[in-house]
């Protein structure tokens, strides 16, 4: 049995696997560059600042996920007290 090689070359999920495995691998190695390329004041002033955004954005993330789990605690909450009341 032969694998249809043509076809997973224009499957359009794996060139989309592929570019975005290439973005995680490459986009720090770029930032990276960057802050080191900067002047000595700036590059302090951005590796802070690159450090906050990633503490704003680490927080909303989890408050995110705490958010949907109380959703779901309320959903499961309700079904239970109409599964109860129709006993």
């Amino acid at each position: 049995m032969k694998f249809p090689l043509g076809w997973l070359l224009f499957n359009e999920w794996l060139w989309i696997i592929i570019f975005s495995l290439g973005a995680v691998a490459i986009g720090p190695l770029i930032i990276v560059y960057v802050l080191l390329s900067l002047p000595p004041e700036l590059m302090g002033i951005a590796t802070l600042m690159l450090i906050f955004g990633w503490g704003i954005a680490s927080g909303y993330k989890d408050w995110v996920i705490a958010r949907r789990q109380e959703d779901k605690m309320k959903i499961k909450a309700v079904a239970n007290y109409y599964e109860e009341n129709s006993r």
